[in-house]
């Protein structure tokens, strides 16, 4: 693989730029956009977009692969998710640099977090494939069977920011389900997945299996609109879920909807505070804010505020705001030109909110002359029905906000309209026990505790319906029937 794919029409040129039915096409449509390097604000090539004609000729490939891949038992599918991992582990360099040079993510980060997280959810996959099985007997009774099959031709709407793990979130469990499929990727994170589906043309898999068209919107809408497509898995803007859910309820589509997030970190002052703060702000400065699952919110019990103000400053002012390809960088640009604008807008906004802009700002760092680069932001005194607290700004920006209550912490926690993450700091773990139940969220972290590999990943509320990773990614995928009457 080479160390950098572009998938643009001046660019890249060693094969086309979708792939479907087992072989390169280059069908495109006459929506040409302008890529920009998030670093350098300079042209990066122009993106073709696929045509209508091929995109169904994607969804036709997939069902006709259908009934073949059926054929496929669990240990086959396993064999296929293994040697995908496998694949993974030796290119994990060259896609770790298709990331940084494609949306602007420090390398150092591309490879430890990006690619890695990547390669555990595909592991998940392939582990729980071993230790699930696809019948089960109800009731004891061998005469009566609940079999779980593969829900049919899915859709996989992706994002950009975390372009390699959210398409091995979707693609790994419809080949472990059993479902073929269409990939469509953020038009802003198209290099990394025609790189991925290189790696996916050298498994042992029908035609068809695994398709990918490249577009914008429009092109996500053709395939969230075809009658043949029978689930439709998509992550991105709460916004965007509302309208895929719609559309697909109207036929009558399964989906699953992983969106936005605006996640609370709750300090009460039995913590330990330095590294409550310290985690706390990694979290939400984390791939320069970019993620649904970012610590955001950080409500501070009264008794610590001032102490956890002081730190987070700190913490933030130490931030290293940098090139991508820079060791040491922990925080590279925004993604594109749209995303610069809101966070900034936000930034603004908030500064005439009333609430305290205790470090960075909306202007840009000053040693760095081009670029869509935000300094790592702190607010204090966030209230809740301020816009930094209710919106996902989806960048380095942290809120900080304080309480006198249990109560109160739960009842600010809960305030908002998502209900992907929270996170717990306390040395009370009856009270984490306790706060943890009551918070409406689909994953809640005590103590900066990771979840487990294959874990749940989702949320409820405005933050979406479904889960991913492990085999509850899997059964996303698959319809359950109850067979009776046959067996010893």
């Amino acid at each position: 693989m080479p160390q950098r794919v572009c998938q643009t029409e001046t660019e890249y040129t060693r094969v086309g730029s979708n792939y479907v039915n087992g072989a390169w096409k280059r069908e495109f449509s006459h929506r040409p956009l302008q890529l920009i390097d998030p670093d350098t604000e300079r042209p990066r090539g122009t993106l073709m977009c696929a045509n209508t004609d091929l995109v169904g000729k994607a969804v036709q490939a997939a069902t006709c692969a259908r009934d073949p891949f059926a054929a496929y038992s669990a240990e086959d599918r396993s064999s296929v998710l293994e040697h995908l991992v496998e694949l993974l582990l030796r290119n994990s360099e060259s896609f770790a640099q298709v990331i940084s040079s494609e949306i602007g993510a420090p390398i150092t980060f591309a490879r430890s977090g990006q690619v890695q997280a990547g390669i555990a959810h595909l592991r998940s996959y392939r582990d729980a494939l071993s230790r699930v099985p696809e019948q089960l007997q109800q009731n004891n009774d061998p005469k009566q069977r609940i079999q779980y099959e593969p829900v049919g031709v899915a859709a996989l709407i992706t994002p950009w920011n975390w372009p390699l793990n959210q398409v091995i979130l979707k693609v790994g469990a419809a080949l472990a389900a059993g479902c073929p499929m269409v990939l469509k990727p953020s038009e802003y994170a198209t290099a990394t997945a025609t790189a991925f589906a290189e790696l996916v043309a050298q498994l042992d898999l029908p035609k068809g299996v695994f398709n990918l068209v490249i577009g914008d919107g429009a092109t996500g809408k053709l395939l969230v609109d075809h009658p043949d497509v029978s689930m439709i898995s998509f992550t991105g803007s709460t916004e965007t879920g509302r309208f895929i859910a719609q559309r697909a309820a109207l036929r009558v589509a399964r989906s699953a909807m992983e969106l936005g997030g605006k996640s609370a970190n709750l300090l009460f002052a039995d913590c330990d505070v330095q590294t409550a703060v310290r985690q706390g702000v990694a979290h939400c400065f984390r791939n320069a804010g970019q993620s649904c699952n970012a610590a955001s919110r950080m409500l501070v019990e009264r008794q610590i505020y001032d102490r956890v103000l002081d730190l987070a400053v700190s913490e933030a002012n130490a931030m290293n705001v940098g090139k991508p390809f820079e060791p040491g960088t922990q925080i590279g640009p925004l993604v594109n030109a749209k995303q610069y604008a809101r966070v900034r807008s936000f930034i603004d906004a908030g500064k005439i909110s009333g609430a305290r802009l205790l470090a960075g700002g909306s202007a840009p760092p000053s040693h760095l002359q081009s670029g869509y680069y935000v300094q790592p932001t702190v607010f204090a005194d966030v209230e809740p029905n301020n816009d930094l607290f209710q919106g996902e700004i989806f960048g380095p920006v942290l809120t900080i906000t304080p309480f006198d209550t249990e109560d109160e912490a739960i009842h600010l926690a809960n305030a908002t309209q998502f209900g992907l993450a929270a996170y717990i700091q306390t040395r009370d773990m009856e009270r984490a026990d306790r706060v943890a139940s009551r918070l409406h969220a689909g994953m809640v972290q005590i103590n900066g505790t990771s979840r487990a590999e294959g874990a749940p990943f989702g949320g409820v509320k405005a933050s979406g319906y479904g889960r991913e990773s492990g085999i509850w990614g899997i059964r996303s995928f698959q319809d359950v029937k109850s067979i009776s009457g046959v067996g010893a």
